[in-house]
């Protein structure tokens, strides 16, 4: 990369290169920083040395609200999953210190492995794509076997009430970022509490953000190598992990998240959503799960409320207004798909 790679980035790859070699085992500079393509808000580069590559995250500079990008979490939980079923990246060092590149940072290891961007797997024969869905499940059980208390995890979260939790959250932050009445977000808001489950104890290390990109894939085998992006991670309920997912296998195409909902699933070999969650089922002990209409409702309520919260910052201009008036443009769409479950 050019000279120009320190100014681009706000920090100083001379001073990053010897921070790096006096607090990671083996590292030897100087290095050159690639940004990443992409959304991720923790701004993320590829450091390449003679030696070998690395990836480092970081909290982006300036001024941020005070629980938004925890690099610091992250690191916790990635690091406490090191010798897990879960797979993931192994992490090398946080520094806490803002002096060396301007913010919090965390270094882990760089994964050579394929992200597959499109759920309906167009480069993989029919075998190729069940054995895919078939790994992304057992990822997710093995996720949700995670004894927190062992891992240290213990505090990683609020236990208990999660659903209550979030549907009063996301409730609130609709609401702050509310431009138009769109009835069927109004339905919901009052569907959601009144037809909550009773609170089953059940508290899982959950990802938050589980989807099929959002894993380092082996070059050659369909096998899991890290799970990724755990900046909404956090102790939770299973059960949103696993409605959020199959949310996407019932949206279509052309959304911001595109989805598999106007495919013929079962000629391309990918699991039906009962037939995936049975799957889950199976790996998990359970003989069913109760209430499953309201956990798609909660999860596709929760993406239009945060739909609506970019919708509200592209109109105040503090976003790129034209991809985020586009996803702004879905929150009544999945408002309505929300509805559907109330009625079923």
């Amino acid at each position: 990369m050019s000279e120009s790679t320190a100014s681009t980035f706000d920090f100083d790859t001379e001073k990053l290169a010897l921070y790096l070699e006096h607090n990671i085992s083996g590292f030897k500079g100087p290095l050159k920083a690639e940004k990443f393509a992409g959304g991720q808000s923790n701004p993320t580069f590829l450091i390449a040395t003679e030696t070998g590559k690395y990836v480092l995250r970081r909290k982006p500079p300036g001024e941020l609200l005070k629980s938004a990008h925890a690099v610091d979490r992250e690191y916790k939980v990635i690091k406490a999953l090191a010798d897990s079923e879960v797979p993931v990246a192994k992490v090398y060092h946080l520094c806490e210190d803002d002096s060396v590149i301007g913010s919090m940072f965390y270094v882990m290891e760089y994964i050579d492995g394929r992200v597959m961007w499109d759920p309906a797997l167009p480069d993989a024969n029919k075998t190729e794509r069940g054995e895919i869905y078939a790994e992304m499940n057992r990822v997710l059980a093995a996720l949700h076997s995670v004894d927190i208390d062992q891992v240290g995890l213990s505090d990683y979260g609020r236990p208990g009430n999660y659903f209550e939790r979030q549907t009063g959250r996301w409730s609130k932050q609709y609401r702050a970022s509310e431009t138009e009445s769109i009835a069927e977000m109004e339905t919901l808001m009052t569907w959601l509490p009144a037809n909550m489950p009773e609170d089953d104890d059940r508290v899982a290390l959950a990802h938050g953000d589980f989807r099929l990109d959002n894993m380092m894939f082996h070059p050659e085998q369909n096998r899991v190598l890290a799970l990724v992006d755990w900046e909404l991670s956090t102790l939770g309920h299973p059960f949103a992990d696993l409605a959020y997912q199959c949310m996407q296998l019932r949206m279509s195409r052309d959304g911001v998240m595109p989805g598999l909902g106007n495919l013929d699933r079962d000629a391309l070999g990918i699991p039906s959503e009962e037939a995936y969650v049975a799957q889950y089922c199976h790996r998990m002990g359970l003989e069913d799960i109760p209430n499953w209409s309201f956990y798609m409702a909660f999860s596709f309520f929760r993406f239009a409320a945060i739909l609506q919260g970019v919708k509200k910052r592209a109109l105040d201009g503090n976003a790129s207004s034209e991809k985020a008036l586009a996803m702004g443009a879905l929150v009544k769409p999945l408002a309505e798909m929300a509805v559907t479950f109330c009625e079923s």
